[in-house]
């Protein structure tokens, strides 16, 4: 009587176990998901932003117009793109467009000045650091996520559940990050 109780105890502990472990991985997938919308919606932002920006930099600098297609064409890749590893690589282009939009408004010294332009600026700067907090609290999220799809015993539970890896969000690839900054005082 008492083996079966133990046994009975034991199988208890398994089954109450699996679920805790199921329930914590069920958690997490959905803070991922949850976690990508905000940097969604951010972006978002941004896009709905860009074209305004570009306007007003359009007026005074109308003939500048390959600035404005490429900003237009990036800003339109990163729309359409929907992985994060995507979503990364058309955002990694469209920063690059949009440092080149600034360029072109510094040569522009009354557009500078301009109060709708700074505006707009000051608007995307603060898109801009809401992205990257969206983005760090994702990459933390999946890598939490990720932890524990590839921890002992809950990859068991993982595998057979069928959970799969979480995609981190990166804007740089390290490739470029890891190059030196080049200083020129000339």
């Amino acid at each position: 009587m008492s083996l079966a109780l133990i046994i009975f105890a034991l199988v208890l502990i398994v089954v109450f176990g699996v679920i805790v472990i199921y329930n914590k991985l069920i958690r997490l997938r959905n803070t991922v998901k949850s976690s990508w919308s905000d940097i969604d919606v951010q972006l978002k932002k941004r896009y709905d932003l860009v074209p305004n920006l570009v306007e007003t930099v359009k007026g005074y600098a109308s003939h500048e117009k390959s600035v404005f297609e490429r900003v237009t064409e990036a800003r339109s890749m990163a729309m359409q793109a929907s992985s994060p590893a995507e979503k990364a690589k058309a955002e990694n282009m469209l920063r690059e467009t949009l440092k080149s939009l600034f360029a072109v408004a510094e040569a522009y010294p009354e557009l500078k000045a301009n109060a709708n332009f700074m505006q707009l600026q000051s608007q995307l700067k603060e898109l801009e650091d809401s992205i990257e907090y969206a983005r760090r609290y994702y990459n933390a999220v999946v890598r939490d996520y990720n932890i524990l799809i590839e921890s002992f015993p809950s990859n068991v539970i993982a595998s057979q559940f069928k959970f799969e890896k979480g995609e981190f969000f990166e804007l740089e690839a390290p490739e470029v990050e890891r190059k030196p900054v080049k200083v020129s005082f000339s």
